[in-house]
């Protein structure tokens, strides 16, 4: 009798169990992300840091093994600080530029701008009053000042990020045999081996992302110079540092031309013609060239790269648009090492190459 009584009261056990799992990571995902969204001020900065670790380690240790540590991380710290200063620059002064000419002659933009939908209703594009309410002049306007206006006010963002990658790199030697001598060797191998090949990507990724957005921005130049459209070569800047936001910053470096263009020849067929080839340009370098030459190493879903720059945005902005997809091979990298995530890896990362015939 007894063994048919307790019989009944283990079934629910098993058939509870993986849902209480399920249940607690979900409930921990969303937790974490709560702290990573209200708590930007704090996590930011540190993954910042990590992120320029991984890309400046190299240089660092090759410096070390020549001279003392100390000479070696000074000379690290001051080439960021002028890699950092020059690509501010370039951006605060390609923006600047733009900005003012637009909050200038913002009367005879408007005019145009209203002129443009006007013409668009009239010929039935039910979009154009949506625009009328929404994306007019001065929301143009303020999306540049708050670009401008958020370089200029990150000061302490990247005081703090210098602080963290001086700490960083000199515990990068002791913080990995602490992680050899761990108990659990198996957690010690995924750690060592998973942040050696996130960092491998990272630097690839860089190498190609600054290649292609210098390639990407020297041809919106050209485009600009001969079409006759001013600010060309504030244009061609625009592009080469919105480059490195995956499909939002090639969109938007797209647009501010075109918009430009229609109110300085005053004629829509321009303005389509420069449209047309600039996503010509970015199509062949984003969508034909960039990926041939990364390769399989850096291939992602493209559905998880548009998530990421979106979901990385809302929780820490400008700067959450940059790193989201560093972040996401970050990850994919991690789940790759041990055989219990590999799945997930597999899923969003490089396509499967089927065999032909």
């Amino acid at each position: 009798m007894s063994s048919n009584i307790d019989q009944p009261s283990a079934a629910p056990s098993s058939t509870t169990q993986p849902h209480f799992g399920v249940a607690t990571w979900l409930i921990a995902a969303i937790l974490i992300f709560a702290a990573l969204y209200y708590a930007n001020a704090i996590f930011a900065p540190v993954v910042c840091a990590l992120f320029i670790i991984a890309l400046v380690w190299p240089l660092q240790k090759r410096l070390q093994a020549t001279m003392p540590k100390l000479l070696a991380l000074a000379i690290v710290l001051l080439a960021t600080i002028i890699v950092f200063l020059v690509f501010g620059s370039l951006i605060s002064w390609g923006f600047g530029r733009v900005g003012r000419s637009l909050i200038a002659e913002a009367d005879r933009f408007q005019a145009i701008y209203e002129q443009t939908a006007t013409w668009l209703e009239g010929h039935g594009i039910i979009i154009a009053g949506l625009w009328a309410e929404n994306l007019d002049v001065r929301w143009l306007m303020r999306v540049l000042q708050g670009i401008t206006t958020h370089l200029n006010t990150t000061v302490t963002f990247w005081l703090v990020v210098l602080i963290y990658l001086l700490l960083g790199l000199l515990e990068v030697d002791e913080l990995t045999e602490k992680i050899r001598h761990l108990k659990n060797q198996e957690a010690a191998r995924v750690l060592i081996e998973g942040s050696r090949s996130i960092a491998e990507k990272f630097r690839h990724y860089m190498l190609i992302r600054t290649a292609m957005s210098i390639a990407t921005g020297a041809f919106v130049w050209a485009l600009a110079a001969a079409a006759g459209l001013q600010f060309a070569k504030e244009w061609g800047v625009i592009a080469f540092a919105l480059n490195f936001i995956p499909f939002i910053g090639p969109f938007i470096a797209t647009m501010f031309p075109t918009l430009f263009s229609l109110a300085q020849f005053e004629w829509w067929q321009s303005a389509v013609l420069v449209f047309i080839c600039l996503n010509i340009i970015q199509f062949v370098i984003g969508s034909y060239i960039e990926p041939r030459v990364a390769g399989r190493a850096l291939a992602i879903s493209p559905f998880l790269v548009l998530f990421s720059v979106f979901f990385w945005t809302y929780l820490w902005g400008f700067f959450g648009a940059f790193i989201g997809v560093p972040i996401t091979i970050a990850l994919l990298t991690l789940c790759a090492q041990h055989p219990s995530t590999v799945w997930v890896s597999d899923l969003f990362g490089a396509p499967v190459e089927t065999p032909e015939g």
